[in-house]
């Protein structure tokens, strides 16, 4: 593990997303909130804030942070893709102030709530695929700012 006691501390966050890709049929049982396991969303979002509270648990080097707040927001994805599918990005936000930033906490994250709608529709649909998952944007630290998609005009790093 990377000794980060010597870095000054500093607010960060870190925004990431994925996709599920599912049937329509899938996505509607969803919505009308018919999946046996329970409301599928409501658990993905627990799910999503305990994975992201468990990330040095999971991943060996990673350094475990007092996390300030999770958010978890899902948007349905209707248009289909090539295959047909059509889908549910997650995109989570997570925010500290330490030495180190949370980009691993929110994907972390991301991956938990997307196996978690898996695991529970898997006895429906069990083609879904996982996509994307990929951080959006973090701030803080020394390097600062960083977009995957910056304004136009603008570089990804401030």
């Amino acid at each position: 593990m990377v000794d980060v006691s010597a870095k000054e501390e500093s607010k960060r966050s870190a925004t990431t997303s994925g996709i599920l890709r599912m049937r329509s049929a899938t996505l509607e049982r969803i919505r009308a909130g018919t999946i046996n396991k329970g409301n599928v969303l409501a658990v993905a979002d627990v799910a999503a804030v305990m994975a992201a509270k468990h990330t040095p648990d999971l991943i060996p080097m990673c350094h475990p942070l007092s996390l300030s707040g999770v958010e978890v927001e899902f948007t349905e994805i209707e248009e289909a893709d090539s295959e047909g599918a059509v889908g549910i990005q997650v995109k989570v936000s997570a925010h500290c102030t330490g030495a180190t930033g949370v980009e691993m906490e929110a994907l972390t994250a991301a991956a938990g709530a997307l196996l978690t709608i898996y695991d529970m529709c898997k006895a429906i649909d069990r083609g879904m695929r996982i996509e994307n998952i990929q951080l959006e944007e973090k701030t803080g630290g020394k390097s600062g700012k960083w977009q995957r998609h910056p304004p136009a005009g603008e570089n990804a790093y401030d």
